[in-house]
């Protein structure tokens, strides 16, 4: 019951659906963040039939390419690609941490967000144009879904905060070793899934998520010196736009 309760919650905090009523514990935020895995099964499940779906009925590529491209957003309510935004302006303004943070704060969109979503697009754009085009593995987005969001988990939990971060509020000492192992075996179980589906392409591109998201989170932790939802999105985004390449390089 306890898992079925951080689910819904989930939903609410992750995903942009409509519920019919609000859930909130205290007790269960640690459950909720453990269920971020779930929750990538969910948004990929939809990239994933969304694209089967336009393929399945021929319609042109590029359509089904641009469609592709912002549905993982889309289903996010584009709170990844929002930390993004916001990390990646305030990183590469290469100022000192308090200007940093004060940028990371901003509401206001930079030159830099503006750049780094185009180069993210341009790189989403023909990585997915790829894979629809050669059609192999599709199902694979969704375990990159689900390996990103894992690793956000694991980052919460295992990682210090930044000051004044949602998750030290959430969470403060109410993180159980149940979480965390819940955690560990839907990112396990994902990885050997995917190797059972795709081979050698599904450890690669896993291999792939795991490791953009962690050199992105690592400069950025350095930057900031702890985690925090922005940070998280950032990392995840490029996590996700990393195993989105592999798996492009791997049509052929």
């Amino acid at each position: 019951m306890r898992y079925i309760k951080g689910f819904y919650m989930a939903l609410g905090m992750f995903m942009a659906v409509p519920l019919p009523f609000h859930i909130w514990d205290e007790k269960l935020t640690s459950v909720m963040i453990a269920q971020l895995p779930v929750i990538g099964i969910i948004v990929g499940a939809v990239w994933w039939g969304i694209g089967l779906l336009f393929l399945t009925l021929d319609l042109p590529i590029v359509i089904v390419s641009a469609v592709m491209t912002i549905i993982p957003f889309l289903v996010a309510g584009f709170i990844h690609l929002d930390g993004y935004m916001d990390t990646s302006d305030a990183l590469l303004s290469y100022r000192p941490y308090e200007d940093k943070l004060r940028i990371l704060k901003d509401p206001n969109v930079g030159a830099f967000a503006v750049i780094m979503l185009v180069i993210l697009f341009i790189l989403q754009f023909a990585s997915v144009y790829t894979i629809a085009d050669g059609g192999r593995y599709l199902a694979l987005l969704i375990a990159i879904c689900v390996i990103s969001r894992a690793c956000s988990a694991f980052a919460i939990f295992a990682l210090r905060h930044m000051p004044g971060s949602n998750y030290t509020a959430m969470l403060g000492d109410n993180t159980g070793g149940g979480v965390k192992i819940f955690a560990g075996i839907m990112m396990f179980a994902t990885i050997c899934l995917s190797f059972i589906y795709a081979g050698f392409t599904g450890l690669i591109v896993s291999a792939a998520v795991v490791l953009g998201y962690s050199l992105a989170l690592r400069k950025a932790y350095k930057a900031f010196k702890g985690v925090s939802g922005d940070l998280l999105g950032y990392s995840s985004v490029i996590g996700e736009v990393c195993g989105l390449i592999a798996l492009a390089l791997l049509q052929r």
